[in-house]
């Protein structure tokens, strides 16, 4: 426990005489304790798990009605058994409180907490601020430096954007080692879609109007900058300046067919998102729409986790639990418009003002909206419907290929989501960069949280059995003693001789030999022709190109094949960048530890522009352009 304030009083709250064990006494002490301050909680069972992370306006009254005698719900009561241990941090306010819960759940993935997993972050459009700025695909941190615009649903709401840019405003989007050394303009100023800034065919002044008229379009004012682009094209005529009076009839054409399109789309608000939530058997799906600067960028549906498993102290519908997780988690470190639609009628001021603490500006919620508006929520409302129908089918299949191979093992699971799967695969580029994958099946599903690569040394180079043999050390040596907590399936790309390696590793680490499958491929590696072997004595099995089972082992196997193989190439290219970092001339011990400081990996320098590697110490531009030269 941290920070906490050991002077508040317990409220009137009459426990449970089940309570009354030792464990149960020391978490009630805990929670006796407790301040009345804002704060984040957290409740771990008996073998140090975490079951729940939630955040309170008063932590001693939230946490203490958990332990009341009447539960909210069956599911609430089922967690508060198992804690076994309480840990609090007081915060500041209730944004602190909403923004350190957000980022535990999303790192920690609790047991009884909805999870909105997203594997990447939302782009942005950036326009760069140099003399002649750029524009570029973006994802990652923003700052002061750069001007940011989004963020976008995906990564073609961008380039479609950005196409539009080069279109009516003729920015640049070449790399800035292209520009500088550019000293005629390329194909993109021939077919109107760059001013040519690099072979300096326009002025500066110039270009940086059309920079300001770029930002204010995306921003939403784009009938402004139409409007002063009549007025520009009028004054040329009127000077008889008619080349110039012809390029901003152009622009003027290519912004007004633009906004032709965009008609049936227009928005009084600028910014504005629509966030509808369809809930059905157990499974959710959130479709969040875009509009940016009046435009629709498009849609992406996201999918919770944990939903089978998730509590909700106010009792709130299934629904509304998903949404609250969903504006959390989604908005906790993001941009957040003014105006979000909902189809759920959302009531809870607190996140609202933790939400508005967070961003600067009030946060007006619509649930009726009417026009263009209806229609859009419509939209998200049936498309996030059509995404939960297909993931549910895909479930149902993917369930009834689970249960089949729970008979085919004759494994005693009687609840599918239990069955836990752990696949191995060896991966190494003729012996170099040599390294093992395991991934994770449960739940009816991969959980990539879970996955683990593995970097093998000390082997024979090009030795597939001590590198099965090392790796299945590694995992499994940890367990002894708690057979518990083993997968029941250990599952192992190779035939005969892996298993007998990995019946090895079981034997000499006391585990269950009929854990172990290996999966053998037929003649010619044909799909469908695979063969399960084996480690207890069970006879090799054959299920033929229809048998679900065998989808589901291949599905399982292909993504440890796959996983292991892109660890081993990133190693391998790694390794190599290194190398051929440290050949390139003038760049020594020093420099070299400069470079991965500011960059954090050779990667990172290998992405890095010329004049980002010009701003370490020690590296002049000429230099800079030498490391670049030298890692593309």
């Amino acid at each position: 426990m941290s920070e906490e304030n050991r002077n508040g009083s317990l409220p009137d709250t009459e426990f449970p005489a089940e309570a009354a064990s030792s464990v149960r006494q020391d978490v009630l002490g805990v929670v006796r304790q407790l301040p009345h301050l804002p704060g984040v909680y957290r409740f771990f069972d008996k073998n140090g798990k975490l079951l729940y992370v939630g955040k309170a306006r008063d932590l001693i009254r939230r946490v203490s009605t958990y332990f009341q005698k009447t539960s909210p719900s069956p599911r609430i009561a089922m967690m508060v058994e198992r804690i076994a241990r309480l840990e609090t941090t007081v915060t500041r306010s209730e944004v602190e409180a909403l923004l350190l819960e957000s980022n535990l759940i999303k790192t920690l993935h609790p047991h009884y907490n909805i999870i909105f997993r997203d594997d990447k972050s939302y782009p942005y459009l950036k326009i760069t601020g140099q003399r002649f700025p750029r524009v570029v695909y973006y994802r990652g941190a923003v700052d002061r430096k750069n001007q940011y615009f989004g963020p976008f649903p995906n990564a073609s709401a961008v380039r479609e954007t950005i196409q539009i840019l080069q279109k009516v405003f003729r920015l640049r989007t070449c790399e800035d080692s292209v520009f500088k050394n550019r000293t005629r303009p390329c194909l993109l100023y021939q077919i109107d879609r760059c001013s040519g800034p690099c072979a300096g065919l326009i002025a500066d002044e110039d270009y940086r109007r059309d920079v300001e008229n770029a930002a204010r379009f995306l921003r939403g004012g784009q009938t402004a900058v139409l409007g002063e682009l009549q007025e520009k094209m009028e004054g040329h005529a009127a000077r008889l300046e008619f080349e110039e009076a012809a390029s901003v009839r152009n622009q003027i054409a290519a912004l007004s067919q633009v906004l032709q399109q965009q008609s049936m789309e227009a928005d009084n608000d600028a910014d504005v998102d629509i966030i509808a939530v369809v809930v059905k058997e157990g499974h959710a799906c959130v479709n969040l729409a875009m509009v940016r600067g009046g435009r629709h960028l498009g849609d992406k549906a996201v999918f919770p986790g944990n939903m089978g498993n998730a509590v909700d102290h106010e009792g709130d519908r299934p629904e509304i639990q998903v949404l609250k997780a969903f504006l959390a988690q989604h908005y906790v470190d993001g941009q957040i418009p003014a105006t979000l639609i909902l189809n759920q009628e959302l009531d809870d001021p607190q996140l609202l003002l933790a939400l508005s603490g967070q961003c600067g500006h009030r946060i007006h919620l619509v649930f009726q909206p009417q026009g263009q508006r209806r229609f859009w929520l419509e939209m998200a409302q049936k498309n996030a419907a059509i995404a939960l129908e297909g993931i549910l089918s895909q479930s149902d299949l993917q369930l009834s290929r689970v249960r089949a191979l729970i008979d085919q093992m004759k494994l005693d699971i009687d609840n599918p989501d239990n069955l836990r799967i752990e696949a191995f695969d060896i991966s190494h580029t003729q012996g170099e960069a040599v390294q093992a994958s395991c991934v994770v099946f449960h739940h009816c599903a991969m959980q990539n949280a879970e996955y683990r690569r593995y970097n093998i040394a000390g082997i024979t180079p090009g030795d597939d059995y001590a590198a099965m043999q090392q790796v299945l050390t590694r995992r499994y040596e940890k367990l002894v003693g708690h057979e518990d907590l083993m997968p029941h399936i250990v599952l192992v790309d190779g035939g005969k001789g892996q298993v007998s390696m990995a019946s090895r590793v079981f034997s000499e680490l006391g585990h269950d030999l009929g854990r172990i499958v290996g999966v053998a491929k037929g003649e010619g590696r044909k799909v469908g022709l695979e063969t399960l072997v084996y480690a207890d004595g069970r006879l090799p099995q054959e299920l033929g190109k229809e048998s679900g089972v065998l989808m589901l082992v291949a599905q399982i196997r292909d993504e440890a094949h796959r996983f292991a193989i892109t660890g081993m190439r990133a190693r391998r290219d790694k390794k190599r960048h290194a190398s051929r970092l440290e050949e390139i001339e003038g760049v020594g011990a020093k420099r070299r530890q400069r470079l991965l400081a500011r960059f954090g990996s050779v990667r990172g320098i290998a992405d890095a522009s010329v004049d980002d590697l010009a701003t370490v110490e020690g590296i002049s531009y000429r230099l800079a352009q030498q490391i670049y030269d030298q890692l593309h």
